[in-house]
């Protein structure tokens, strides 16, 4: 992995136990951030049982390049995998090796395609070519895994793992949430019930966090009292800070996880993200608090975990008419509460438990066709 972060950590316990049950050993090897804007997102964890391993990086030509010295691993593993990334260095001589006949089976594990960012046709044939050597992949949804097969992988050796968080902590966090805790934080940052919205995530340019203030005081112009809650930090953390400055629209409320993240979807009635929508699709279902988002074109692959009017909306890529579509759910309580019971629905579907079966039943099924 390129590192550990804090919402991959139950997921890691989880495909620990399922593959011990199956007589199957489970070694995490990680590197480190490579960006300052991996470093300034401060999610970054370090368990016990899992190996740091040595990592060089450097940036050529605007692109990173990472090595990590995998030791020992390249030799006793069975199975390596990998990011499905064009700058793990470490993965080339694996792939050769695996060639030969020499080294474990490599797989790899990602989005399947570049959603996040544009990518010339160069960049998406190498990355193909290389995914193609592969032995397994791991795909975090289905749009990934009709990606990689158009491109000449073969579908029985692809598992759909259907990305997630611990949805069962959360839920659980959030339904100990008391009516007395509600109260409390309504009166700590001036909150109105029907008019409270909510960013999570990592405060960096992908995010697009001018636009969600820009709309945040939109809102407000639509509906007075309206405030939005922002958890998180990174290296845009400097532009809410200032917005709040300005403005008691914003109200900045530093990192949350656990017990304080299902506080603050407690007191929240929608989750604004105009940016890029990933793993917060989840939390959304989990806290029952709608994703308003727009139709911009690098969402993350769990964008396509959404359905516009069932349990999110997608409104126009504009600050304005984004407002505006936000104003519209907040006054229509019974839209939004109908989107609220879908969010609900669809949290029983998105589960770090669920998750860590397909990696299991993936990872068995590797290991069986490897050693016939």
């Amino acid at each position: 992995m390129p590192f550990l972060s804090e919402f991959r950590r139950s997921f890691y316990r989880r495909l620990e136990g399922d593959l011990k049950e199956r007589g199957i050993q489970l070694v995490i090897a990680y590197g480190e951030p490579y960006s300052s804007d991996q470093s300034a997102r401060r999610d970054v964890i370090h368990t016990e049982g899992a190996l740091r391993v040595r990592q060089w990086s450097a940036w050529v030509a605007g692109r990173p390049l990472v090595y990590k010295s995998l030791g020992s691993l390249a030799r006793t593993a069975d199975v390596l995998v990998v990011d499905q990334s064009l700058r793990n260095m470490e993965l080339y001589p694996q792939l050769m090796r695996q060639w030969t006949g020499r080294g474990p089976a490599v797989a790899m594990w990602d989005h399947g395609r570049t959603y996040t960012r544009p990518q010339s046709a160069l960049e998406q044939s190498v990355k193909y070519a290389l995914t193609r050597r592969a032995r397994w992949f791991f795909s975090y949804t289905a749009g990934g895994a009709q990606a990689v097969t158009a491109h000449g992988f073969p579908r029985q050796r692809v598992t759909v793992v259907q990305n997630a968080i611990d949805t069962k902590a959360l839920d659980e966090a959030y339904r100990d949430v008391t009516p007395s805790q509600i109260t409390e934080l309504r009166q700590r940052y001036g909150l109105t019930a029907g008019r409270t919205g909510l960013f999570i995530g990592a405060l960096s340019a992908t995010k697009r966090i001018s636009f969600l203030v820009e709309a945040a005081e939109n809102i407000a112009g639509h509906l007075p009292g309206f405030r939005l809650l922002v958890a998180g930090t990174g290296e845009e953390r400097t532009a809410i800070e200032a917005a709040a400055a300005r403005t008691s629209v914003v109200v900045p409320v530093g990192q949350a996880f656990g017990e304080h993240k299902a506080l603050l979807g407690a007191v929240s009635d929608v989750m604004l993200m105009p940016g890029l929508v990933g793993l917060c699709a989840v939390d959304s279902f989990v806290l029952e608090t709608p994703i308003v988002t727009t139709d911009w074109p690098w969402h993350a692959p769990e964008f396509e975990y959404l359905e516009h009017g069932r349990n999110a909306v997608v409104a126009p890529d504009d600050p304005r008419q984004y407002a505006a579509s936000v104003a519209e759910l907040l006054g229509s309580p019974e839209r939004l509460d109908a989107i609220r019971q879908e969010c609900r629905k669809d949290a029983r579907q998105y589960t770090v438990e669920e998750m860590s079966r397909r990696f299991t039943d993936g990872l068995v099924r590797l290991l069986q066709d490897r050693r016939r």
